[in-house]
């Protein structure tokens, strides 16, 4: 018979079995009486003064290395936190002052070096142009080439006149979306509505000849909208054809407080609504209210004194052509809307800032223009969300404007004031994601409904 723990000649348990039950029985005094490994205390210290000194180390490379890639990097952190006033903090108290003067001071000669820069271009010029061609020519001459076209359908006509006033759409993408959304053309083309515009639209599948994403297109109100996108920034250009709707508006409650560029447009029978103006904006907490200079809208003149050195002026005249010059030029007699900003960033066709501008700072943005066509270019570039858009610099902005024959531009109030709305909605992010609507404005650029 097998007893438990023994045998019935009564042998004693094997000898690992009783070591066992010896361990559990003594409990954690047996475990405590086992020595512990011991550590060299020094091994933990090493690595932290280890780590210490690297990092000691890549600090002094990214702060003094003279390298492009770094040097290029560093410029556009400075300029960066030091436009953005809640992370100059940081900026100031982890780079030395002589270092962040020197990225400043380079900013400041390339404002010196716009002072004095203003646009001369006209319609009379090119009018002159075209008389001297017909001259030359002689109007017999021209007439006989002239062809008297066949009768053709209406809507043929009206077809041609539409890719003629929007000749950046690429007609094939325009033709194969036509097919799939036929509902688009149902008033005809002169009234041709498509907009997937929204935050919450992924845009069509229709391309500009420049290999853009066209976001909207309202032929009646004559306005084209494209996704502009590059290395870490998002955006939309509004291209309006008709110059002549555009005016500059202020907040109806201007000196009290600012409103949002889509409450301003609608006030004034708006479709589209940018920010212009700057405001005073003390600790980051004003209301827009106070204006920053000086803006002339649709008329009438605000603000009690011009923006100072190196500032610009852009201005709109009865021509319906935007000039710039100097904030500290006297406004032109035939002046109807002016906003005051820097820098400027095309004039005459020519782009009038490059990499030593000292403005690489990638933030959000707001800037305006007008092509060699006299359409208005509305570009908005959304910024600080890491995850979506980082923003750019003006040279970007600059690039994408030419890129459709800009020819005069300038850059405006940017950071959370950059927001563009279109036929009742807000069609880019703010910054701030606790401002869906961005931040209450002095003034905004209005394009005009059709009437």
């Amino acid at each position: 018979m097998k007893l438990f723990g023994t045998t019935r000649s009564g042998s004693r348990l094997p000898r690992n079995r009783k070591a066992i039950l010896a361990t559990a029985a003594a409990g954690d005094s047996a475990v405590a009486s086992y020595p512990a490994k011991r550590r060299n205390p020094l091994k933990g210290l090493a690595i932290f003064l280890g780590c210490l000194l690297l990092i000691e180390i890549l600090y002094f490379v990214a702060i003094y290395s003279d390298n492009s890639f770094i040097s290029k990097w560093r410029t556009i952190y400075i300029e960066t936190a030091m436009d953005t006033l809640s992370h100059k903090w940081l900026a100031t108290a982890i780079i030395p002052p002589d270092i962040i003067e020197d990225v400043m001071d380079q900013r400041r000669q390339a404002i010196e070096q716009q002072i004095g820069m203003s646009s001369s271009w006209n319609k009379e010029d090119e009018e002159q142009d075209a008389a001297t061609v017909e001259e030359e020519t002689g109007p017999d001459e021209m007439e006989a080439d002239v062809e008297v076209p066949p009768q053709v359908d209406p809507e043929e006509v009206a077809e041609e006149n539409f890719y003629t006033l929007f000749y950046e759409i690429d007609k094939p993408s325009l033709e194969a979306y036509l097919s799939e959304h036929p509902e688009a053309l149902q008033n005809g083309w002169d009234n041709l509505y498509i907009n997937e515009a929204g935050l919450d639209d992924s845009g069509t599948s229709i391309q500009t000849i420049h290999g853009e994403q066209v976001l909207a297109i309202d032929a009646k109100n004559q306005v084209l909208l494209v996704r502009v996108s590059g290395s870490g920034y998002l955006g939309v250009l509004a291209i309006a054809k008709d110059p002549s709707r555009l005016s500059l508006y202020p907040s109806s409650q201007l000196g009290v407080t600012g409103e949002y560029s889509g409450t301003i447009a609608e006030n004034h029978n708006g479709i589209i609504g940018i920010a212009a103006s700057g405001f005073i904006d003390p600790n980051g907490n004003g209301n827009g209210g106070t204006l920053a200079g000086y803006a002339l809208c649709d008329g009438t003149a605000y603000g009690s004194a011009h923006m100072g050195w190196g500032y610009k002026r852009l201005e709109l005249h009865e021509d319906d052509l935007f000039y710039i010059k100097d904030a500290s030029d006297a406004v032109s007699e035939d002046a109807t809307d002016a906003v005051e900003f820097q820098p400027a960033l095309i004039i005459d066709g020519n782009i009038v800032v490059d990499s030593n501008c000292g403005w690489t700072a990638l933030q959000p943005r707001t800037c305006i223009g007008q092509s060699d066509k006299y359409e208005i270019l509305m570009l908005v570039i959304e910024g600080r969300m890491p995850l979506r858009s980082t923003g750019t610099h003006v040279i970007e902005c600059a690039e994408i404007l030419k890129r459709h024959g800009c020819m005069q531009a300038m850059n405006l109030d940017g950071g959370t004031s950059a927001m563009m709305w279109f036929d009742g909605e807000y069609i880019t992010k703010c910054s701030n994601q606790s401002l869906p609507y961005g931040r209450p404005l002095p003034t905004a650029f209005v394009y005009k409904r059709a009437e």
